[in-house]
């Protein structure tokens, strides 16, 4: 006999007793499952709230960035995600898509990779392993 059993002593028979530690394992492996549910929906909804990265970078030539032609300068820019934006001052002078890729190496400090036709290739960063490569 269980002496923390919810049922009247006389009512509970073995077969009734099985029946409910059943139903208590069944509810303790319900509950378990949504917890796991709810631990994975933190999980994949803390990278959207992920700061975009922000950089100052300087062009020391003329240089393309999908349609946009950027003349030589300072300028804000900010990926977020696989977005990646052009500032000059408060105005938006470029905006195109890209990947983030690791490297074997760290880069000693920031740059920007221009390709023969001046394209913008990628973007790398001092201290990190990772560049961004633009998609255009």
């Amino acid at each position: 006999m269980r002496v923390n059993s919810l049922l009247p002593v006389a009512a509970c028979g073995t077969a009734d007793s099985i029946l409910f530690e059943r139903k208590l394992t069944h509810m303790k492996t319900n509950s378990f499952v949504r917890g796991m549910a709810l631990l994975a929906a933190v999980a994949l909804a803390v990278p959207a709230f992920a700061k975009p990265f922000t950089k100052t970078i300087t062009f020391s030539q003329t240089a393309k960035l999908g349609k946009s032609e950027l003349k030589s300068g300072e300028y804000r820019l900010e990926i977020d995600g696989t977005k990646a934006t052009l500032q000059k001052g408060k105005q938006v002078v470029a905006e195109s898509e890209g990947r983030w890729e690791d490297r074997s190496a760290k880069s000693a400090y920031d740059s920007v990779l221009i390709g023969e036709n001046g394209q913008v290739k990628e973007v790398r960063f001092a201290g990190q392993a990772r560049v961004f490569i633009f998609s255009e």
